[in-house]
């Protein structure tokens, strides 16, 4: 490992500058001027905020009447609120946000991970008729904007009017045995689910790629050792395609802790139908946009910061027991 960062360029010093030639320097100012808009956008846009928000999170900070408050240093007692804070932390009746967000992450999680990896199983089979038009068709919906899509389920799942409950209706179903949906605290979930169904076009299209990836010969040499269709999607597929199925995993957790736009769109970002759908990052934005409290909506951001990078590095260090990559040599 030290002898691939010894490897890595080095930026140059200002005598190697001096030595350079015109050309090179005139060059190398060419390449940071080009540079420089991204180098700016990305240092006021990203770094100044980022180094704020953590200021921010040891003081305390508010806006009151549109007037920013006196800033006075606090120390941790932010993150101490938090740690006490019910509406984060709560596992009694009325859940706390962030077990909400886990609750909901347990029942749309192995639906964003198997859901398309099923659709790129049957679209990756050969003998399937009209394999360009279905794959488009499954693609299709993943590039209409997001807020659209919401706007479009939203009244698709409306209880009165939506297409989902006058199907139902015709199938023979009673009128009041019809589901509310994301007006009811039993199916609100569900909604959710359904309507983040709508979008799985892009990951089956990775999990497409990876099962294309496949070498043939292994599946020939499944064969002809008498596999039959699950011990060679075991033994060759899942294995094959398990570093497209990490990546999945890894960016649908991470999404999962950032759910915000469909609680906020759908159901205004009340947390109706009781409190079950204040997620994490909607209280964090409620709190820090709403209620205006900049040092503790700061805090809520950075403790979000460190749940996904322990949960991250958790499953990468799970990786090594279950993701196989072709060329490791493992003891």
């Amino acid at each position: 490992m030290f002898e691939q960062l010894s490897n890595l360029p080095k930026l140059p010093s200002l005598s190697s500058i001096r030595k350079m030639s015109a050309l090179t320097r005139r060059e190398m100012y060419l390449g940071l001027g080009f540079l420089s808009p991204w180098i700016i956008g990305f240092l006021v846009f990203t770094v100044i905020p980022l180094v704020a928000s953590l200021v921010f999170s040891f003081m305390d900070l508010k806006i009151t009447d549109g007037i920013f408050t006196s800033p006075k240093f606090v120390g941790l007692q932010n993150y101490v609120d938090m740690v006490q804070d019910p509406q984060v932390w709560s596992t009694g009746a009325t859940k706390g946000s962030m077990w909400i967000t886990v609750k909901f992450g347990l029942l749309a999680l192995p639906v964003g991970i198997f859901l398309p990896l099923l659709l790129a199983l049957l679209m990756n089979n050969k003998n399937l008729k009209g394999q360009n038009f279905f794959r488009s068709m499954f693609y299709m919906p993943y590039i209409v904007p997001f807020v659209a899509s919401v706007f479009l389920w939203g009244g698709m799942l409306n209880p009165e009017t939506g297409w989902i409950n006058r199907a139902l209706m015709e199938l023979g179903m009673p009128k009041e045995s019809l589901p509310t949906w994301a007006n009811d605290i039993n199916w609100v979930y569900p909604s959710y689910v359904i309507m983040g169904i709508w979008g799985v076009g892009n990951a089956m299209l990775i999990m497409l790629a990876g099962l294309q990836g496949v070498p043939t010969e292994l599946y020939d040499a499944a064969q002809m050792d008498g596999a039959n269709p699950w011990q060679t999607f075991w033994n060759v597929t899942f294995p094959m395609i398990s570093p497209v199925i990490f990546y999945n995993l890894v960016l649908s957790v991470v999404g999962l802790f950032q759910y915000f736009l469909v609680p906020l769109v759908v159901n205004n970002g009340t947390g109706r139908p009781g409190g079950a759908t204040l997620f994490y990052n909607l209280y964090l934005y409620k709190t820090f946009f709403v209620y205006q409290d900049m040092a503790y909506g700061s805090t809520l951001a950075w403790v979000l910061f460190a749940v996904i990078l322990v949960v991250t590095v958790a499953l990468f260090s799970t990786a090594k027991y279950w993701v196989y990559y072709a060329g490791d040599s493992r003891s």
